[in-house]
C-alpha cells in the first residue's frame, strides 16, 4: 500500500502544478534555445577552445540539492559520444540519455517526459553518430544473440535493409534513424506534444562527426 501511495504522490508532483503545463513557459527563442546553446558548445569543442563550464567545487554545491537542466540529449550509448564533452557542458546543464542506436523505449521516454515535467527542460536532441554498430547491424539484418535483437528491431523500421552498409549507405540509416526517434517524441505523449503544440518545446535531430567532433543538424544530416 505504502508503494502504490508513493507512486501517486510521485506522479501527482510530476503533472499537477509543473513545469509541463501547457503555456507556462515561453516558446525557445534564439536566445533561450537550448539547442542553439548545444550548437555553441559543441562549436568550441571542434575549434578546442572549450570552456569546461559548471565543472567547478561551488556548481557541484550548487546542484546537489536541485537541478534544472536546459536541454534533453537523446544519445547512443557509444564511447566516443559523451554528450557532455561533444557539447562543452558541466553539471547539471543536460539530462541524459543514453542507448545503444538511440533507441526509445518506454523506459526511456518516460525518462526524457521526467526531464520536461519535472525538471522543465524545453530542448530535446536526439544524436546519432558516424559509423554506429546498432545501426550497422540493423541496416544489414544481422542475426545477433541475446537482448541484442530488440535494439536492432527498434531500429530496422527507420533504415530499411537489408542492405550492404556502405559508409553512404551507413550514414544515411544514421539520418534516418535519428529522424525517426525524434518523430516519435513529438506524437503519442501527453507530456511532451501539448509543449509541441504551443511551440514550448523544441524537438531536433542530429548527427555527430567521430572525425572531425562536429554536430551537424537536422536536414543537413540527411543529406549528407
Amino acid at each position: 500500500m505504502k508503494t502504490i501511495l508513493s507512486a501517486i504522490v510521485l506522479l501527482s508532483g510530476l503533472l499537477v502544478g509543473s513545469p509541463a503545463s501547457p503555456g507556462e513557459a515561453p516558446p525557445p527563442s534564439k536566445e533561450t534555445s537550448g539547442i542553439a546553446r548545444l550548437l555553441d558548445g559543441n562549436a568550441r569543442y571542434v575549434a578546442g577552445d572549450v570552456s569546461r563550464p559548471h565543472q567547478d567545487l561551488p556548481r557541484r554545491a550548487a546542484v546537489a540539492s536541485q537541478q534544472s537542466p536546459f536541454a534533453i540529449v537523446v544519445s547512443c550509448s557509444d564511447s566516443r559520444v559523451p554528450p557532455e564533452l561533444v557539447f562543452d557542458q558541466g553539471l547539471g546543464d543536460l539530462f541524459v540519455v543514453r542507448t545503444a542506436g538511440h533507441v526509445v523505449d518506454s523506459i526511456a521516454l518516460g525518462s526524457i517526459e521526467f526531464a520536461v515535467a519535472k525538471l522543465g527542460a524545453r530542448s530535446i536532441l536526439v544524436l546519432g553518430h558516424e559509423r554506429c554498430g546498432a545501426v550497422q547491424a540493423a541496416l544489414e539484418h544481422v542475426s545477433v544473440p541475446g537482448s541484442i535483437g530488440s535494439i536492432l528491431a527498434a531500429i530496422q523500421p527507420a533504415v530499411g535493409g537489408p542492405e550492404a552498409a556502405t559508409p553512404q549507405a551507413l550514414e544515411r540509416a544514421v539520418s534516418r534513424n535519428a529522424r525517426a526517434v525524434a518523430d516519435r517524441l513529438r506524437t503519442g505523449s501527453p507530456i511532451l506534444e501539448p509543449l509541441i503544440a504551443n511551440k514550448s518545446l523544441e524537438i531536433a535531430h542530429a548527427v555527430y562527426d567521430l572525425d572531425s567532433g562536429k554536430i551537424v543538424l537536422g536536414a543537413k544530416a540527411d543529406a549528407r
